[in-house]
């Protein structure tokens, strides 16, 4: 992940300083779609391992929330 993102910015600062080319064009937005799968992904995992507590200790996470824990878990 670190050396995807540290691409990405490679290539985000070439092109505000001296422009990409088409393969390098090409190049960005595929590293930047791989990485939005790969933050899709873990946050998806983070709300999955979620439970919202009221200031009285009572579980409060959505029902819908809970449902496709339910469903992970199985």
């Amino acid at each position: 992940m670190k050396d995807l993102l540290k691409r990405i910015n490679e290539l985000a600062n070439k092109s505000k300083t001296v422009g990409l080319t088409e393969e390098e064009k090409e190049e960005q937005n595929k590293l930047r779609q791989e990485y939005i799968k790969i933050f899709r992904s873990n946050f998806k995992n983070t709300l999955m391992n979620l439970k919202v507590v009221d200031e009285e200790g009572n579980d409060v996470t959505p029902e819908k929330l809970k449902t496709e824990q339910r469903k992970i878990k199985q």
